[in-house]
């Protein structure tokens, strides 16, 4: 073989290689080439990818040979690089981003471009922190669920959002000015201007006057050349003939020739059509439910999710609703099936592939709704102040304060929503949290869509107008008509097996209430205390419902409804105490089979293992299991929240038989009974024992009656006293429901949230907020109404004020005030004691009203009711009362002089007088004279009452008139010499009364109508009136300073000079008129400015209370100290004040939690004398803190005092957390610290001096009275707080006290107070 010679290769450059290899497809095989510029590859795009085996790469170099690691080498571990310093570049910025850019103008139909154009850009340089729009980009991803407090909120829907092209628009629209049209018409000196125009233009516009057809009527000898050739044609008009103008009455008087030009032009004006009224808007449009949806399926061929019933029709009309994309309030009564609609938006954002948002009043239901949604839908999240589970699901399930927060913070999640469902909207009624219903509907985007779901409330049409203006969309209402399982309610009067069949029907199942029932019910009662008193005496106590006799009741009526088969029962008892004590009575029932109590231990046993040992065996605990094997439950917020999820879920079993349950069982829970039984009808709302109100009634008996299984609902009222009135039980069964009501009221927490954005105004809130919504309804026509009275106004003549007539305006205004001033004397007087007592029967009275006008009345007779007075009274009238107040003409229009306006200028008939009978109000006295009559009151109102009748009723005569058919009574009274002055009634003759009737009036009457005559016409001014402080002895300043100002407002009228002009008359009623649009204008502007908010006046005082505190500044700016306590949750106010008075960065963290737990806490109650000298100097610096605030609010002007801002504070569970935090603490660090004295624990920023062991939640629940489940809620609330603070430390940059409170949170958070609910398990 010949030996093959070495190639010498050239140097290993690859560059300098004159070969090149090419890869032959993708078989592996590669081909040397010596042609320049050969690709790499025979593939069109080069290699296909490929993936090594990263798992067998990653053992070789990482795994077996750990020595390829960088970390084994140290040789770079020292290197470093050094750094050119630049100091210019500290100085660098970004570019301002370009406002503009340049859009292809193409073809339509070819796409062929045309040319560009330049368009202004409306979302440059948009960003969280300074923009409102969806069009910002999204925030981080770890805030895009939560938001952050500095981040800005979406614009909320309904707003007018201004845009670039508005304010370019109002830019140009100030820039430009019309040479044509803008100028001035009236110089500037003169009352009209003049238009040029020919006489043959049109009329010219209003405040504006025709030269030439000014100059029409004068002859001005002479003329233009064309005229006079008319002039001298033949059959043109001749000189001598001219046809008199239409003005052809006697010139009148002026001062000038232009107030003479302002009288003639101001005669031929045509008065002004009145205005129309502008459309009345609908935005809430109820839909009818009584005709059913027939083509359902026609118009939704593939619904978006089905059941496995036919939905009724008021869930159909619903359901085509939402497929439109339209808001609806459903209103139905309970159990009606109002979740189906939630269900099918649910489903409808899925199949969108949008999100939904479903907020309830409570946690507990949050958690139900959770289970339910999760079961059918399965993409389902919940979000409640301690627990976040799937948040990145379609369907969240949250509280409606949660969405508040989100809202404000500009939670991304707001811009893929398309549903809000709001659930038991009839909880925006509470007074505590009924307030953030509110701004949740006022600050949610327009592009979400609401459902609204409540039990029926008479005024869903009024709350759905709200809602539709606020949003400017329409919202359809959606009501049920009648329950689907009708109720009975019955009334139970039993106490013994005996007795047990005393059941008497009250109110059946088609609304009819029975009389015969409740008297039944009323002689069963009766018979029994009768009998009591035979057997113990008459001075026994009767039944009053003690422990025994409840025990006697509960089993005689728990015996009668096992018999009829009507179990499981609620038993709705308001006391949480009571609902124990009921429970724990009825030791000898037993209401469950072996096999029931089988599955109830299984399922106890199964729910209790989450627990350690020590909380299995808490009383409670031992207490509720041997309830619930017997089939017996106890509902209410002392229960730990365990148990209570335990007992709901067997009560939906049916395994617990009676359930005895306060008032918040009733609230959205989905689980009707069979019968509802009412331990009493009286509760106790928190400052006061009352009835039920009708709403509260129909909610909680809303849970009898099972639909599908029970025909009717059974609802048993116990009377275990006296039966209760039929009028109050009428009242509270048969009454309509409360009416939705605004609780909206301020907070520090809205108004710093709105005053951090610019755009937004904490006056527009309370502007669109409900309570704000009957006087803001209107607003447009309010603003058609004052365009209207400014084009009227300025088509108005000016009076003329000079000369005599130069106080003219100021006569007038004397004249107004002299009559707001009597009238403010007047109230007072009516409001007095002495005033009250001065109006008794005989009194005299000057009478104003709608009817009457400073007509004189006697006083017959005054109700005895103490609030409202009413008074009987006979006043003087000259025409029948039957004649409607639209058809008696106008008002006279008569010129008040001095005479009139400092006396009252009685009321005198002009032809035959009357009287008449009416009750009237304490402010239809307009004075109170010293004249008292004698008479008898109960026979004029006898003989005034029978003279009524159709039979002797009859109709006022004239002078002249006599009508046949009855006898004339007519009575002659003497002539008033005064009555000749000819301003108030002619009095050329005697006046007569005539009267047509088959019984004239009695004696009394006559008498009375002449003496009330007579002293009208001897006093024609007003007779003497008493004094409000010489004869009723007021000392008010009010008063006494009015009555100081009317007297020297009458001096000033009586010197006025203005009177003695002849044409005072002419130019008073000018003036009047121009004074009244005026005023008239002055009032529509205030209603339609932020003048007329009810709430103004207290923000105003709590904005100042945050400028003193140092939260905002003089220009309204949030400083560090506001934003802080934007990010708290509940008092923001406090908190803040105590982070920046560093009370809280010395203490431990269980030591804060203790503290914190003062502002949580609902139960009542003062810390233990035990605590710690350092817990006891605690409390006392949070109290001097609260009354430190609430002094800043004392001095503001707010009505709140500063004992009830520290009273708010309670105490009593400091020494209960407390022990649970340092017990958690222990358990926590133990093994982690040295045991030995003065080490603590490395990893925590404090030291623990003293270890003890892990304290079980059943020691500590003994060291309060308050019952377990208010101790979970305290503590859970408690690590919120906790969590709110560490963001609030984060962002005022105290990472010391941050991580406090995520310690303090941590040591909260362990055993049955946060044990997981079972609905999320």
């Amino acid at each position: 073989m010949m030996e093959t010679e070495r190639l010498v290769l050239p140097p290993p450059d690859p560059l300098d290689l004159p070969l090149r290899a090419v890869e032959l497809g993708c078989t592996g095989r590669w081909e040397l080439l010596n042609v320049s510029g050969a690709p790499e590859s025979t593939l069109p795009h080069g290699l296909p990818p490929c993936a090594p085996d990263l798992q067998q790469e990653a053992e070789q170099l990482f795994l077996s040979s750990p020595a390829w690691l960088p970390l084994h080498g140290v040789e770079h571990s020292a290197r470093k690089w050094q750094r050119k310093m630049d100091p210019w570049s500290l100085l660098a910025t970004l570019g301002a981003p370009v406002p503009s850019d340049l859009q292809a103008q193409r073809h339509p139909t070819t796409g062929q471009i045309l040319g560009y154009k330049e368009v202004l850009l409306e979302n440059t340089n948009l960003s969280a922190t300074t923009s409102l729009s969806l069009r910002r980009p999204p925030g981080p991803v770890s805030q895009s669920l939560w938001g952050n407090p500095t981040q800005y909120p979406f614009w909320p829907g309904g707003m007018d959002e201004p845009t670039i092209t508005d304010l370019s628009t109002r830019e140009e629209a100030e820039e430009e000015i019309d040479f044509e049209k803008d100028l001035l018409t009236v110089p500037p000196g003169f009352k009209k201007g003049v238009d040029f125009a020919p006489k043959d233009h049109p009329a010219p516009a209003p405040g504006l006057l025709s030269l030439s057809r000014l100059l029409e009527p004068l002859d001005l000898g002479g003329g233009d050349e064309d005229e006079s050739e008319a002039v001298g044609q033949p059959g043109g008009p001749r000189r001598d003939t001219v046809a008199a103008p239409p003005c052809s009455a006697p010139l009148a008087r002026a001062s000038s020739l232009e107030d003479l030009v302002l009288k003639e032009a101001s005669t031929a004006v045509a008065p002004p059509e009145p205005p129309k009224p502008p459309p009345q808007e609908q935005w809430a449009i109820p839909v009818d439910v009584t005709s059913p949806v027939g083509d359902f399926y026609r118009l939704i061929p593939q619904p978006a999710f089905q059941w496995a019933f036919e939905p009724d029709v008021f869930q159909k009309q619903a359901i085509l609703h939402l497929e439109r994309h339209d808001s609806v309030f459903v209103a139905a009564h309970t159990s009606a099936g109002k979740t189906v609609v939630a269900e099918y938006a649910i489903a409808l954002a899925q199949k969108h592939m949008t999100r939904t948002i479903y907020t309830s009043p409570i946690k507990a239901l949050s958690n139900q709704k959770f289970r339910d949604f999760r079961n059918t839908f399965g993409d389902v999240g919940l979000l409640t102040g301690d627990v976040q589970l799937h948040p990145e699901a379609s369907c969240l399930i949250m509280t409606t304060e949660i969405l508040r927060s989100m809202l404000y913070s500009g939670s991304d999640v707001i811009r893929d929503l398309e549903w809000v469902i709001f659930d038991e909207v009839h909880y925006i009624n509470d007074a505590e949290r009924g307030v953030v219903w509110e701004e949740v509907l006022i600050m949610l985007p327009d592009h979400v869509s609401i459902i609204l779901l409540s039990a029926t409330v008479p005024n869903a049409l009024e709350f759905a107008d709200w809602i539709g203006r606020l949003k400017r969309r329409q919202i359809y209402v959606i009501s049920t008509v009648a329950r689907p399982v009708p109720l009975e309610h019955y009334l139970f009067t039993g106490n013994s097996p005996k007795t047990q069949g005393e059941l008497f029907l009250l109110l059946d199942s088609r609304g009819s209430f029975h009389t015969k029932g409740y008297y039944a019910a009323v002689e069963a009662k009766k018979e029994r205390m009768s009998k009591h008193a035979q057997t113990f005496g008459a001075k026994q106590p009767t039944h009053q419902g003690g422990p025994a006799q409840d025990r006697g009741v509960y089993l005689s009526l728990l015996a009668s409804l096992r018999t009829r088969a009507q179990l499981p029962v609620v038993v709705f008892t308001f006391s949480r105490g009571r609902c124990d004590e009921q429970a724990s009575g009825l030791t000898s029932l037993d209401l469950t089979t072996s096999s029931e109590k089988s599955e109830i231990h299984l399922f106890l046993q199964r729910c209790l293992a989450r627990l350690r040992g020590s909380d299995r065996q808490l009383p409670q605990v031992l207490h509720m299991s041997e309830l619930l094997h017997r089939g017996l439950g106890v509902h209410h917020s002392g229960i730990l929240p365990i148990l209570k999820e335990i007992v709901e879920m067997l009560f939906s079993r049916g395994l617990v038989k009676v359930l005895f349950a306060t008032e918040t069982f009733a609230m959205g829970v989905n689980m009707p009974a069979r019968t509802v039984v009412f331990d009493s009808m009286r509760k106790h709302d928190g400052s006061t024992f009352r009835d039920l109100l009708p709403g509260e009634y129909v909610q909680m008996a809303g849970r009898a009656g099972r639909r599908g299984l029970d025909p009717t609902g059974t609802v048993i009222l116990l009377c275990k006293g006296r039966v209760p009135e039929m009028a109050d039980l009428h009242r509270m069964m048969m009454g309509k429901p409360s009416q939705l009501q605004s609780q909206f009221r301020l907070t520090y927490t809205m108004i710093l949230n709105l005053l951090r954005v610019d755009a937004l105004r904490v006056e527009d809130m309370m502007k669109r907020s409900f309570s704000e919504f009957p006087s803001r309804k209107d607003s447009k026509a309010h603003e058609q109404a004052l365009a209207e009275l400014t084009k009227r106004l300025g088509a108005l003549e000016e009076p003329d004020v000079t000369g005599q007539l130069v106080d003219l305006p100021e006569y007038y205004s004397w004249g107004e005030e002299l009559t707001e001033t009597r009238s403010l004397i007047q109230r007072r007087i009516i409001e007095s004691v002495n005033g009250l007592k001065s109006l008794s029967a005989g009194r005299v009275v000057v009478v104003k009203n709608q009817e009457h006008h400073n007509a004189l009345g006697v006083i017959l007779q005054v109700s005895s009711n103490s609030t409202s007075r009413v008074f009987t009274t006979l006043v003087l009238c000259d025409k029948p009362m039957s004649e409607a107040p639209q058809e008696r003409g106008p008002a006279s229009s008569d010129v008040p002089y001095p005479d009139d306006l400092v006396g009252f200028k009685l009321f005198l008939p002009e032809g035959p007088c009357d009287h008449t009978v009416g009750k009237l109000q304490p402010g239809n006295v307009a004075a109170i004279t010293t004249k008292v009559l004698r008479l008898n009151g109960e026979k004029i109102l006898e003989d005034f009452s029978r003279r009524q009748q159709p039979k002797f009723k009859s109709e006022m005569l004239g002078r002249d008139h006599v009508m046949g058919g009855g006898e004339v009574w007519s009575q002659r009274l003497p002539q008033s010499e005064e009555g000749s002055s000819g301003r108030e009634a002619s009095a050329s003759g005697p006046k007569t009364c005539s009267f047509l009737r088959k019984d004239p009036p009695s004696a009394a009457v006559t008498t009375a109508v002449q003496e009330l005559l007579r002293l009208a016409q001897a006093h024609p001014a007003g007779p003497p009136t008493l004094d409000p402080v010489n004869d009723l002895q007021l000392k008010d300043v009010s008063v006494v300073e009015g009555g100081l100002r009317a007297r020297k407002l009458e001096e000033l009228i009586r010197g006025a000079q203005c009177v003695h002009s002849p044409r005072f008359p002419a130019q008073y009623l000018k003036l009047r008129e121009r004074m009244q649009i005026q005023k008239e204008m002055e009032r529509l502007r205030f209603l339609l400015s932020d003048q007329s908010l009810l709430l103004l006046p207290e923000y105003h005082q709590r904005v100042e209370v945050l400028r003193t505190l140092g939260y905002v500044d003089e220009a309204g700016t949030v400083k560090l100290a506001g934003r802080v306590a934007c990010a708290m949750s509940s008092h923001e106010l406090l908190l803040t004040e105590l982070m920046f008075d560093n009370a809280l960065s010395a203490l431990r963290p269980e030591e804060i939690a203790a503290l914190l737990s003062g502002l949580v806490c609902q139960s009542a109650g003062d810390p233990s004398d035990q605590l710690p000298s350092t817990l006891k100097e605690g409390v006392e610096r949070v109290r001097a803190v609260a009354k430190r605030i609430g002094d800043v609010q004392v001095a503001c002007g707010l009505n709140q005092t500063v004992e009830e801002f520290v009273g708010e504070l309670n105490f009593g569970l400091v020494e209960v957390v407390y022990e649970w935090a340092r017990g958690m603490v222990s358990s926590w660090v133990w093994g982690l610290v040295d045991s030995r004295p003065g080490r603590g624990c490395p990893g925590l920023p404090y030291s623990v001096p003293t270890l003890l062991p892990p304290q079980p939640f059943s020691e500590l629940a003994g060291l309060s009275g308050t019952p377990e489940g208010l101790v979970v809620r305290c503590i859970q609330r408690l690590a919120e707080m906790c969590r709110s603070l560490r963001g609030a430390a984060r962002l005022v940059g105290e990472p010391v006290l941050g991580a406090k409170m995520e310690t303090a949170a941590t040591l909260l958070r362990r055993d049955i107070v946060f044990a997981a609910s079972l609905y999320t398990q």
